[in-house]
C-alpha cells in the first residue's frame, strides 16, 4: 500500500510540474495568435491596390526568407536560447506589422514581408522546441501529443476569434487590425520573459542518456546526417507539401470566396470558422495517433486537401464554403502527429538546429506554392485555378505510397539503442 502511495504522490508530483511548464505556453499560444489581420490581410492588400500576383509575390518571399533564416536562427535558438529567439521573432513580427499599416508603397511593404519572415523564423522551431525539452526535464514526453494538440487547438481558435474581430475592426480603420496584432504579439513576450525558464541546446537532455553520450556530435549537420533516413526525408518532403497545400489554400481562400461574391465579411467568418475547425480538430490527435499513426492519416489528408481544391474549383460560392470548413480541420491533425515524430527523431542538444533544418524545407516548399497557386489564381482565374493546384497534394501522396506499403519506420532517438542491441 505504501509503494502505491508513494506511485501516486509521484504521479501528482509530475502532474503538477507538467502543468507548471504548459499553462504559461498556453496563455503565450492565446497571445501570439490573436492576429486580428491574419483573415483579412489579403484583401487589405487588394485594397491597396496590389493583384493577387503580387500578393503571392509577398507570401512567396516570407516563406522562402522564412526558409532561409530557418538554419541561422536554429542555431542561435541552440546557442543563446529558444525563448531568446522566440522574443526576438515576436518583437520583430510586431514592428513589421506595423510598418506594413503606416506604408501604401509596394517595394516598402515587400520589404516589411522580409523582415517578417525573418521574424518569423527565429519563432519557428524554438517555441516547440522550448516546450517539448522542457517536457523532457520533467519526464514528461509522452504526453507531449495531447499537450500539443492542446497549444495548437488554444492557437488556432485564437485565431479564429481574431479573424472574426479583424472582419469587424476593418470596418473603422486597417489601423486598428494591425494594432492590435501587433499590440498581442508584445504581451505574449512579457508571458515568455516572466513565465518560462530559457533552455540552450547545451543544456538539453534527451530521455536516453545513454543514446545521447555514445552519439553526442560536434555539429547539428553531423546529428541530421545521423538521422536522415529514407523514411524520415520522405516525410520531411511529403510534410512539406502538405503545408504547401494547406497554407496556400486557406489563404487565397479568401480570394477566391471574394471572386465568388461573399462580401468581405462573410469571407472573415469563414476564414474565422476554419480556424476554429482547425483548432478543434487536434484535439482528436491522440487518439489519432493511438489507432491510426501518421503513417495512415497522411495519405488521408493529403487527398482531403485534394478533394477540397477541386470543389472549389466548381465556382460556387457555398460549396467553397462548405468543403472549406469539412475539410480543412484533418490536416492539423496530420501536423501534429508529424511534429511529435520529428521531435522524437532528432537529439535535444540540436534540436532547434534541426527543427528548424526541417522547417526550411517546409518553408520553401510553402512559398513555392504561394508563387505557384497566385500564379494559376492570375492566369485561369481564382477558382479553376484552386482545382488545378489539387495536383500538389495528389503528388505526395504518390511519394508516400513506397512508405506506407513498406512498412518504413522513421527511426527514432528513443528507438536507437534498444534496436542495435537486438
Amino acid at each position: 500500500m505504501t509503494g502505491t502511495t508513494e506511485a501516486l504522490d509521484g504521479s501528482a508530483a509530475v502532474d503538477d510540474a507538467v502543468r507548471t511548464v504548459t499553462r504559461p505556453f498556453y496563455v503565450y499560444a492565446v497571445l501570439a495568435n490573436s492576429l486580428f489581420q491574419r483573415g483579412v490581410f489579403v484583401l487589405y492588400l487588394l485594397h491597396r491596390g496590389f493583384s493577387a500576383g503580387q500578393v503571392a509575390i509577398l507570401q512567396t518571399l516570407i516563406y522562402l526568407v522564412s526558409g532561409l533564416a530557418e538554419l541561422p536562427t536554429g542555431v542561435i535558438a541552440d546557442r543563446i536560447g529558444r525563448r531568446a529567439c522566440i522574443v526576438i521573432g515576436q518583437l520583430v513580427v510586431a514592428g513589421c506589422l506595423l510598418g506594413q499599416v503606416t506604408s501604401s508603397d509596394y517595394w516598402v511593404i515587400l520589404a516589411l514581408f522580409i523582415g517578417q519572415g525573418v521574424g518569423m523564423a527565429f519563432v519557428s522551431g524554438s517555441d516547440t522546441a522550448l516546450l517539448y525539452d522542457l517536457l523532457v526535464r520533467r519526464g514528461a514526453t509522452a504526453g507531449y501529443v495531447r499537450i500539443r494538440s492542446r497549444f495548437t487547438m488554444l492557437g488556432t481558435v485564437t485565431s479564429g476569434v481574431a479573424i472574426v474581430l479583424g472582419g469587424q475592426l476593418q470596418r473603422f480603420s486597417w489601423g486598428i487590425v494591425y494594432v492590435g496584432s501587433a499590440s498581442c504579439l508584445v504581451l505574449s513576450v512579457v508571458v515568455l520573459m516572466s513565465r518560462v525558464p530559457e533552455i540552450r541546446g547545451s543544456d538539453a537532455v534527451d530521455e536516453q542518456d545513454g543514446a545521447e553520450e555514445r552519439h553526442r556530435d560536434a555539429t547539428a549537420w553531423r546529428a541530421m546526417l545521423r538521422v536522415a533516413t529514407p523514411a524520415l526525408v520522405t516525410l520531411v518532403v511529403v510534410s512539406g507539401l502538405l503545408h504547401a497545400t494547406l497554407t496556400p489554400y486557406i489563404i487565397f481562400t479568401q480570394k477566391t470566396l471574394s471572386d465568388q461574391g461573399a462580401s468581405t465579411a462573410l469571407v472573415s467568418v469563414v476564414i474565422a470558422a476554419g480556424f476554429f475547425v482547425g483548432g478543434l480538430t487536434p484535439l482528436l490527435s491522440d487518439r489519432a495517433n493511438r489507432r491510426i499513426g501518421y503513417r495512415v492519416i497522411l495519405p488521408v489528408s493529403l487527398l482531403t486537401l485534394a478533394v477540397a481544391l477541386g470543389l472549389s474549383g466548381l465556382g460556387l460560392v457555398w460549396v467553397t464554403v462548405g468543403a472549406f470548413l469539412v475539410l480543412v480541420g484533418i490536416p492539423e491533425i496530420t501536423a501534429v502527429l508529424v511534429d511529435n515524430v520529428f521531435h522524437e527523431a532528432v537529439p535535444s542538444r540540436h534540436r532547434a538546429s534541426l527543427l528548424s533544418m526541417i522547417a526550411f524545407v517546409e518553408s520553401a516548399l510553402i512559398g513555392t506554392g504561394y508563387l505557384v497557386l497566385g500564379t494559376l489564381m492570375d492566369g485561369l482565374g481564382s477558382s479553376v485555378g484552386m482545382a488545378t493546384y489539387a495536383a500538389v497534394p495528389l503528388l505526395a501522396c504518390l511519394l508516400w505510397l513506397p512508405v506506407l506499403f513498406r512498412g518504413a519506420r522513421v527511426t527514432t532517438e528513443t528507438e536507437k539503442p534498444a534496436d542495435r542491441n537486438r
